[in-house]
């Protein structure tokens, strides 16, 4: 099964975090949050990957190259103008002759994307859409379904007084090849907000599966800060790029902590950072990369 990464999102609720760097590229305890996802889906056997690019691309590209770092097999799908989420996957159609995985790669997740492709199969869906509970159904599209897990409807943001469900849509899905059928190429289209809608209405089999693990759409300053320390609390299974020292604390093998300072974790303390003698690291903290602590910081 192949898998396709959207990385052509802008960020503009990131900014100035994303005014120089493609959102995917946003560090999240020392990897972009692209990174964290390509070894999510390397853990799951998911090797051969199409990442669609726009916004910066050429950025993504120059970083994760072939994806051997990663331990995938890399190539990309390039928009010349934003075409939506479904419209730039379409652009990857004819590398797409299997079902397949399409996953955000701006969001953090430890999900069992292999639980997720086998009741794909065994519902013998066109589209299975992962979704997962949460306190505020306001800021996703949500999802109705009957006991079944068939859905029923589709909600985009809704309103309190819509609010009927609170499961919401992930932007991961396993999906049928056929699905590009349902769609031209070239036209601005959504998944959530053309695509399923239209398989619905003609009648096709589109599953909700509801997801047990960890996800986070990382699309405002509070859900930045909130993934950074979920990463170091143990709340999402990720790899962190350090030696862990203590119970708690990652420093990366390029960074430099000096005798006489203090790191208290959770922490992070990322490439090239220096925390010398005297300084203070007050954990949950990420110290970036080629960051000099000098005085007490508490985060």
């Amino acid at each position: 099964m192949k898998a396709v990464v959207m990385a052509g999102g802008e960020g503009s609720r990131l900014r100035p975090l994303t005014s120089s760097l493609p959102k995917p590229l946003v560090p999240v305890a020392g990897r972009p949050i692209m990174e964290h996802i390509l070894l999510h889906l390397r853990r799951h056997q998911l090797r051969d990957v199409v990442a669609t690019v726009q916004y910066m691309g050429a950025s993504i590209r120059n970083y994760f190259g072939d994806g051997s770092e990663q331990g995938v097999a890399l190539t990309y799908s390039v928009e010349d103008s934003p075409l939506g989420t479904a419209g730039s996957v379409m652009l990857a159609r004819q590398q797409l002759n299997e079902p397949f995985v399409v996953i955000s790669g701006d969001s953090l997740t430890d999900i069992d994307l292999g639980a997720a492709a086998r009741f794909h199969r065994e519902r013998k869906a066109i589209a299975t859409i992962v979704l997962k509970p949460v306190p505020n159904p306001l800021e996703y599209g949500v999802v109705v379904m009957d006991e079944g897990g068939a859905v029923q409807r589709f909600i985009e943001k809704p309103s309190w007084g819509e609010v009927i469900s609170d499961l919401a849509n992930t932007g991961i899905y396993i999906l049928d090849p056929a699905v590009f059928e349902f769609f031209r190429a070239g036209e601005v289209t959504d998944w959530s907000g053309d695509v399923f809608p239209k398989l619905l209405k003609q009648g096709e089999h589109v599953f909700g599966w509801i997801a047990d693990g960890y996800w986070e759409d990382v699309g405002s300053h509070a859900a930045y800060v909130k993934a950074n320390f979920d990463c170091l609390e143990g709340r999402v299974k990720v790899q962190l790029p350090g030696d862990r020292v203590g119970e708690s604390t990652w420093i990366h093998p390029d960074a430099e902590v000096f005798e006489g300072a203090r790191v208290d974790g959770p922490a992070f303390i990322g490439a090239g950072a220096k925390v010398r003698a005297g300084a203070w690291v007050n954990g949950p903290a990420v110290i970036g990369a080629y960051t000099t602590v000098t005085t007490a910081t508490s985060a």
